[in-house]
């Protein structure tokens, strides 16, 4: 019985959270519209408002004619109300928006996946 108040409190959090969230640049409660490309990867820095992800990627190099690994690393928009949920480790999605820095052109959507060890 404590266990189902104690998510409920939880939930309450969330939602007044997201309530309170008036950041102009967030995709959900905001006026920035996300579109374009979609990539999911790890959080390796946090800063107050932007991450920092890194992904790997298959690169052709045609004088071998063979595919090489390579990391990408795309600084995204975080937005207030997503704050809390995301740490360096877990694993998100980010998807294109306009340019909002001369660095962020992309902003957070969700979060994938939790730390994996």
């Amino acid at each position: 019985m404590k266990e189902k108040a104690k998510e409920t409190k939880v939930q309450k959090k969330e939602k007044v959270a997201e309530a309170v969230c008036k950041d102009r640049d967030c995709q959900v409660h905001g006026n920035l519209k996300a579109r374009g490309r979609v990539f999911e990867g790890r959080v390796i820095r946090k800063f107050p408002r932007r991450i920092t992800i890194e992904f790997e990627r298959m690169v052709y190099i045609g004088k071998y004619e063979r595919y090489a690994k390579s990391k990408t690393k795309i600084h995204a928009r975080l937005p207030e109300c997503m704050e809390g949920k995301i740490e360096v480790g877990d694993l998100i999605k980010v998807q294109e928006c306009r340019p909002l820095s001369k660095i962020i052109h992309f902003t957070v959507i969700g979060k994938v996946g939790g730390k994996e060890k």
